[in-house]
């Protein structure tokens, strides 16, 4: 007989006299022994009590699980018939129980002072996902499962968290009159009004929702959600290599779309287009919604008046590595705080297209007001283009060329 066996015989009487079955009364010393299931285990300590002791048969019905075990090839079905509905790499089995039994299973592990004892719902987890397996055909995944069946053994129902998929790859706005996201209407916040037309949306569409809406139904997941490294304005255009994105797609039923497809059909679109696509872990939202890198902008420039070529010129290349202070926009104070920011143009280059217009490239630190810099906002960006050209100058149009971030290489 085992030692561990010996040593807990006091506990394992008083279990065994409350009407505990071989399971229940094995996993209150769950953590003890190896190679062996709590029901064998639960065996040995009865076979131990009934030599040294006292006989106690094993109850017709359990006083802790209410031979809820007694339903496991059941509850494997209902698992196994759920998650072969959906397509994964891997699967987890998870469970609830009645309250009133993982109650109880405490107070024994207090009463009897049980530090080795092992949860009923780890038990059931574990000994359900064994009988699904085969039924399945998918590997169990403990650390980063794709699928997560959580089995309510009362009604033998089945509830699937589905983790989302993230798809990673860059975009490019052509339109001047659509969002990078869904813009829910200021009107009735969503709800539907005479202003949206009943669509709930300020915008009918957004390069969210170009993508997004195909995505949905090629995975058969239920929502999307758009994490952009950044955004521009929506009367400007992402050109250039585009800007880096993650598509979310809730609980998907299918994880391994073709992204080469995807990116076909959201071509289509005339107003926003997609490139590189690929799949990336969870993670990589945190990554591209923290990064801060330099861009780089095209703006129209229209003055009050001619101005001289070489003038101009000249402002440009005066505006190399200087900082700059920013205080929040007067077009977007209603919604951002009233700040002054300090930011940095790292250099400018200027082209002359007519005697009051010209191109301004512009090079900036993250989150520069390129509008504001330009025309200097009644001087709330200080120093700014017009005050040191010293003709009054407005952005006409602005378009996004370059973001300067290199994607993180990935196994």
């Amino acid at each position: 007989m085992e030692d561990w066996v010996n040593e807990n015989l006091d506990a394992a009487e008083g279990l065994a006299s409350s009407g505990l079955c071989d399971r229940c009364l094995g996993r209150m010393f769950g953590k003890l022994g190896t190679g062996m299931t709590n029901d064998i285990r639960g065996r040995m300590f009865r076979e131990a009590l009934s030599e040294k002791r006292t006989d106690i048969p094993a109850p017709e019905i359990c006083s802790l699980c209410e031979n809820v075990f007694d339903l496991m090839d059941r509850f494997a079905d209902a698992v196994a018939e759920s998650v072969n509905s959906i397509r994964s790499e891997n699967f987890l089995v998870g469970s609830r129980v009645e309250p009133e039994i993982a109650e109880k299973e405490k107070e024994l592990w207090g009463k009897y002072g049980l530090e080795n004892a092992e949860a009923i719902k780890t038990e059931l987890n574990r000994e359900i996902g064994k009988l699904a397996l085969p039924l399945i055909n998918r590997p169990v995944e403990f650390k980063n499962p794709q699928v997560v069946a959580c089995i309510d053994t009362r009604f033998a129902d089945v509830t699937l968290d589905i983790s989302p998929i993230f798809i990673a790859g860059r975009y490019y706005k052509y339109s001047r009159e659509i969002p990078q996201t869904i813009w829910p209407c200021r009107v009735c916040k969503g709800k539907g009004c005479e202003r949206c037309k009943g669509t709930g949306k300020m915008y009918q569409t957004s390069v969210q929702e170009i993508i997004g809406d195909i995505a949905l139904e090629m995975s058969g997941g239920e929502e999307h959600f758009f994490h952009g490294m950044g955004r521009e304005d929506i009367d400007a255009c992402m050109l250039g290599e585009g800007r880096p994105f993650v598509l979310e797609i809730s609980r998907p039923k299918i994880r391994d779309i073709d992204t080469d497809e995807l990116e076909r059909r959201s071509n289509a679109s005339e107003l926003a287009g997609y490139a590189r696509l690929h799949f990336v872990p969870r993670d990589a939202v945190q990554e591209y919604k923290s990064a801060d890198p330099d861009k780089t902008y095209v703006a129209r420039v229209k003055t009050d008046g001619k101005v001289n070529k070489e003038r101009v010129n000249e402002v440009a290349l005066s505006f190399k590595n200087v900082h700059i202070n920013q205080r929040t926009p007067r077009r977007v104070e209603h919604r951002r705080a009233d700040l002054v920011r300090k930011r940095e143009i790292r250099w400018v280059e200027a082209e002359m297209i007519g005697d009051d217009v010209f191109d301004l490239t512009v090079n900036a630190e993250s989150g520069t007001y390129i509008k504001e810099f330009v025309s200097g906002d009644e001087g709330r960006t200080v120093p700014n283009f017009s005050d040191v050209l010293g003709v009054r100058c407005a952005v006409q149009t602005l378009d996004v060329i370059a973001i300067n971030y290199q994607e993180p290489m990935r196994d």
